[in-house]
């Protein structure tokens, strides 16, 4: 890598009207010049924000869940999403469960992360994942400006970004629907992941390593639920009071 070239403008993919990018930096570097920036995190978050906004429920995104998450949750008289295996969870399988209408505080180191720096930029900010990725696009269209995918990816012990293709095929199955749209180098990258794999994305999901990980904890039906396609017409928006709604 050229030494000082994560500065330059040229990175910001500005000569284009759709983007792709990756975790925090993606989000502050790139989706920061967007109008619109989409938090795809399809193994948990973003998969989760949609079965519940599509239950007529909100989600309040938050960065960790401590002392401090309890307290939020009161606040927002909101129920608090904890591990898989605990009755409320970042399970979407779990979530399918909750009354109509829940509100619901959804911890995540990546997705609610990612919403929280996206928030800052002052762009749009809207969860994404295979389920409603056809939606999502035709809302995106229909809003007329630029928008920056953001694949959340995952985080090594370290802390360090682990880019997760799960993410990338999302992102690229929605970047796929943007018609009119003029894609950056990264995101056609993203569309050619997608399109190598659309006809089994469900093995790929199944078989890389986030959904291992998943399967081997005894969540294989999170991965499915997470694969289906074209499911759901919710397009997740944060809203003022930086919860993701149904519009």
């Amino acid at each position: 890598m050229v030494e000082g070239l994560g500065d330059r403008t040229v990175c910001k993919q500005l000569d284009y009207t759709a983007r792709f990018d990756w975790g925090y930096e993606g989000v502050e570097q790139v989706g920061a010049a967007s109008d619109m920036i989409v938090i795809i995190d399809v193994l948990s978050f973003s998969t989760c924000v949609d079965i519940v906004t599509g239950r007529g429920g909100i989600v309040y995104p938050y960065q960790v869940k401590d002392e401090s998450t309890v307290a939020f949750a009161k606040q927002k008289a909101a129920l608090l999403a904890g591990k898989r295996g605990e009755p409320i969870s970042l399970s979407p399988t779990c979530l399918k469960t909750v009354p109509m209408g829940s509100r619901i505080v959804l911890p995540s180191p990546n997705g609610s992360t990612c919403t929280v720096l996206a928030k800052k930029t002052g762009a749009k900010v809207i969860a994404a994942c295979f389920r409603n990725a056809p939606s999502v696009a035709r809302y995106i269209q229909q809003q007329n400006g630029t928008v920056t995918v953001i694949a959340c990816g995952e985080r090594w012990g370290n802390g360090a970004l682990r880019p997760a293709i799960e993410d990338m095929i999302a992102a690229g199955a929605l970047l796929h629907e943007l018609e009119g749209y003029r894609l950056s180098p990264e995101a056609e990258i993203a569309v050619a992941a997608f399109r190598a794999a659309q006809d089994h994305h469900l093995a790929y999901l199944q078989n890389c390593a986030s959904g291992q990980e998943l399967i081997s904890m005894g969540y294989p039906e999170d991965v499915e639920l997470a694969a289906q396609w074209n499911q759901s017409g919710a397009v997740p928006v944060l809203n003022d009071d930086f919860a993701y709604e149904a519009i």
